[in-house]
């Protein structure tokens, strides 16, 4: 009796400004379609009846997101991958050059011998809650710059026209970063949903407002996933670095920057206000460990006990399991 054979395809899309390069795993086929709303809808088309097991794209700054968006809705498995790992990849393969085409030719076989888990499709008010808590972080990065920049006038003794200047900038931003709260805080308490899990989130000393809406907005798998895999999915997992005899230090990587930095942030806090955290890191640094990596390593304990609280939705208490 004769079996049919089925072949898993893979899809790449490379998102250009004006253009998108898909490629096809294990054929090796490649077309380009307009960066449109008339391309993207040719694109869907085109790819729910090819069937593909993954369509894998890197994160572009937004510049995806129009094309994500239609493919989630239409229901076809896309994955947005951090570009490093990308690079990392192709790296590894060799590949130097570098044009469009394979550019979706990598993302492709990407997919293909990695698999990446497709996360579900954001709603609105999750794109709009993520989009305000990112926001929110290119406010206060660049009023940070300008507070360094004062700084700097000041010890120069530079004109003063020019530091009342960027003083004046300095207010402004403050007050749109107050503005951007109050539209984070109003979202949250229209879903009871966000509302419970802020609240829970919250109980933990050292996890403030934005920490926990940064959590709700950017890592909406807390909870549903072991220790291990949500600490990877972050990026907060070390990774081991041994070649023979020899060992190198253990560095975190790739995952999901925006949370891992409101994670090193609250670790910071916790060490100061949270006994279970304090009690760690001390315990870290009177070993030896360097006082930015015993952080790191609070920062890791900190998202596996939100992890044991999501999943069990209970508050936090210090002697609540990690685990």
């Amino acid at each position: 009796r004769e079996t049919a054979m089925t072949t898993e395809r893979f899809v790449g899309i490379d998102v250009a400004l004006t253009t998108l390069a898909i490629a096809v795993w294990p054929e090796q086929r490649s077309w380009d379609v307009a960066n449109t709303s008339e391309g993207i809808e040719q694109l869907v088309v085109e790819l729910q009846a090819l069937a593909p097991e993954r369509i894998v794209l890197e994160g572009t700054g937004g510049l995806q997101a129009p094309v994500v968006a239609a493919l989630g809705l239409a229901g076809l498995p896309v994955v947005v991958m951090n570009p490093r790992q990308i690079r990392d990849f192709a790296k590894g393969k060799g590949q130097r050059a570098k044009t469009d085409a394979l550019d979706a030719l990598v993302l492709a076989e990407f997919g293909a011998l990695h698999r990446p888990p497709v996360r579900p499709l954001a709603d609105a008010e999750t794109e709009q809650l993520s989009a305000l808590v990112t926001r929110r972080r290119q406010l206060v990065e660049m009023r940070r710059a300008e507070e360094q920049r004062l700084a700097r006038l000041e010890a120069q003794h530079a004109s003063r026209r020019v530091r009342e200047d960027v003083a004046e900038h300095i207010a402004w931003l403050t007050r749109r970063i107050e503005r951007v709260d109050g539209e984070l805080g109003a979202l949250i308490e229209k879903s009871p949903l966000w509302h419970a899990q802020a609240t829970l989130y919250q109980s933990v000393k050292g996890v403030g407002p934005v920490v926990s809406r940064t959590l709700i907005a950017q890592l909406p798998e807390l909870g549903k996933l072991s220790g291990k895999a949500v600490a990877a999915l972050v990026g907060v997992a070390p990774f081991v670095r041994q070649s023979g005899v020899w060992r190198g230090r253990a560095r975190i990587a790739g995952g999901r920057v925006e949370v891992r930095r409101v994670l090193y942030l609250a670790a910071m806090n916790g060490v100061r206000t949270n006994p279970v955290l304090k009690a760690y890191y001390i315990r870290l640094v009177e070993r030896g460990k360097p006082k930015k990596a015993a952080l790191v390593a609070c920062a890791h304990k900190l998202l596996t006990i939100l992890n044991a609280m999501a999943r069990d939705q209970r508050p936090w208490s210090p002697v609540c399991p990690a685990t």
